[in-house]
């Protein structure tokens, strides 16, 4: 079994923070940029999958699905599922830019596992959701012999991370530790030998204060 974990394209919220203010979050588009961004991700991951069917779950989010649209994988992809457990942490409906910022620099002081956000989730509600797909998805490749041995997960950079730290248990201080995947930027997943493998390793920030490391 192969997961192949892929951050959505820029959108319009990681230049223009005022766009949540006018957009919900889950509605807003990539940018001119992102789409070329799409674009070039699919042919890597075209020449990543050569001729094989991939199973893809991606987040109901806008930005999500048009950059799986863009990734122009044709038949490659089996199945699709628009997967709400894959979506970005919710920080509210459309929020105030001030409130934001108050709300980011406590997140920052507090920690982005347990720090709940005023109107949404903390990291560790996103944790729990990321981990019943996982389980589920697991069993839909070892029960359902029609279900491709590939999974392709079009998600957010907190919502990869989190897959990540359950399926190797890493620590809470070290998923801490770890920066977002670019947009675009993708890790593959793969079971052999009894256990998980991740191809490369996450840019850290900072070492884990554990001691802890990714691989």
């Amino acid at each position: 079994m192969r997961i192949i974990l892929l951050r959505h394209a820029e959108s319009l919220g990681n230049i223009d923070e005022l766009a949540y203010c006018r957009i919900p979050d889950h509605a807003l588009p990539l940018t001119e940029r992102g789409e070329k961004q799409a674009r070039a991700a699919g042919a890597e991951l075209r020449a990543l999958l050569g001729d094989e069917r991939v199973a893809a779950y991606v987040s109901p989010y806008v930005r999500a699905v048009r950059t799986l649209a863009l990734l122009d994988l044709g038949d490659r992809v089996e199945r699709r599922v628009e997967e709400p457990r894959l979506r970005e942490q919710d920080w509210g409906n459309l929020q105030d830019p001030v409130e934001q910022e108050v709300q980011k620099r406590k997140r920052h002081e507090f920690g982005h596992f347990f720090y709940r956000l005023a109107h949404g989730e903390s990291g560790a509600d996103v944790d729990d959701r990321v981990a019943s797909f996982l389980n589920e998805l697991e069993q839909r490749v070892e029960y359902d012999t029609s279900h491709p041995k590939t999974a392709l997960v079009v998600s957010h950079g907190l919502t990869t991370r989190l897959l990540c730290r359950r399926m190797f248990s890493w620590s809470i201080d070290l998923f801490e530790s770890l920066s977002n995947p670019t947009h675009c930027e993708h890790r593959v997943l793969t079971f052999a030998g009894g256990r998980w493998h991740l191809d490369r390793p996450f840019e850290q920030w900072r070492d884990s204060p554990d001691g802890s490391t990714q691989l």
